[in-house]
């Protein structure tokens, strides 16, 4: 074959190669191009509605912020923290007001929205699936920016319209409705006060993990032993608890007016020794969804008896004698479940 002959035929095949890359480049909705300009419109998108939540929480809790707080929070840069700060005033949904950032109506009806499908997954998650607590909020943030607010109505619905997600947090109703903020800091409090936990803060998730591994939840009344600069020290259902005040600035309290501590003390299921009996209290309410259903359908409910049968020869799980039957529970679960001094009652 002559060189000519060569030619054509390699200019033809460049050529249509050539076609092939623009198309992939191009091709309108399915090019490259395409798909990346809607990946990155959809990141400015939630840049966009992190911000307002970041802005509307501070606000609730009359916290003040500035451009630095603000960048900071979102781990941006200041230049572009002020760039999005001055696209989200051009749409209408911030303002500045004496150096401070505030939201217009508009900004804060639009977080109200992010806030309420973000809370009501939570408490979905929390409620009717097997997920752990640790993940609720990383899964929760990316469902509130494509989930719609009329699908999180019927997702409400489904799920009995719960009025606060799995952490404390009030959920906003569907006409963009909250109660009044209430409660301070756990490091607030001073010895020899009583509080109960109404919130517990899930970012950093470090500090978070920190706090369940404490066995501390919403609704559990505590009792300040102790507080020194590096520490405090509280009784949280009948347990010693020690945190550090950066660690309990992250479990917002109420202070209650009697400075009693817990009179009663459960102990754990995980406790009961062989051949004791106990009758069960209560199941903690950190044990959620699926775990605390199959908890239950066991038998474990309470003013129930309950018998230490035999362990496995791991030592975990245990078998336990319930309601006429012989079921295996695994220590952390056996954590979970309060019961009374042990007797020597029969099951």
């Amino acid at each position: 074959m002559t060189t000519l002959a060569i030619q054509p035929a390699f200019a033809l095949t460049t050529g249509l190669l050539v076609l092939l890359l623009l198309g992939l480049l191009f091709w309108p909705q399915k090019g490259l191009l395409a798909i990346w300009s809607v990946g990155k419109a959809n990141a400015q998108r939630v840049l966009l509605e992190d911000a307002l939540k970041f802005l509307f929480d501070s606000e609730y809790k009359g916290i003040p912020i500035r451009l630095n707080g603000f960048a900071g929070y979102l781990h941006i840069s200041t230049d572009k923290a002020a760039r999005l700060v001055e696209s989200l005033r051009s749409i209408g949904l911030v303002q500045f007001q004496e150096d401070m950032l505030k939201l217009t109506d508009a900004g804060r009806s639009y977080a109200l929205r992010i806030i309420r499908v973000h809370r009501i997954w939570e408490r979905y998650l929390a409620d009717e699936t097997g997920v752990a607590n640790k993940e609720w909020h990383g899964r929760a943030d990316l469902k509130e920016h494509s989930m719609s607010l009329e699908a999180a109505d019927l997702l409400a619905a489904q799920i009995g319209n719960p009025v606060f997600d799995p952490h404390g947090d009030p959920i906003p109703s569907s006409r963009g409705e909250l109660p009044a903020y209430t409660g301070k800091p756990l490091s607030a409090l001073k010895e020899g006060e009583l509080g109960r936990i109404v919130h517990i803060e899930d970012e950093p998730g470090a500090i978070y993990a920190q706090i369940l591994a404490l066995g501390l939840y919403p609704g559990m009344q505590i009792y300040i032993m102790d507080v020194s600069e590096d520490r405090i020290q509280f009784a949280a259902n009948g347990e010693e608890c020690v945190l550090t005040p950066l660690f309990a600035s992250n479990i917002t309290v109420e202070s209650l007016k009697e400075r009693e501590p817990l009179k009663e003390k459960y102990a754990a299921l995980s406790t009961l020794k062989l051949g004791e009996t106990a009758e069960i209290q209560a199941i903690s309410p950190s044990c959620r969804g699926q775990q605390r259903r199959r908890l239950m359908d066991l038998g474990i409910v309470p003013g129930t008896l309950i018998h230490t049968a035999f362990a496995s020869a791991a030592g975990d799980p245990v078998a336990y004698q319930v309601m006429g039957a012989t079921v295996a529970i695994r220590r952390s679960q056996a954590n979970l479940i309060f019961i009374k001094p042990s007797s020597n009652t029969k099951v």
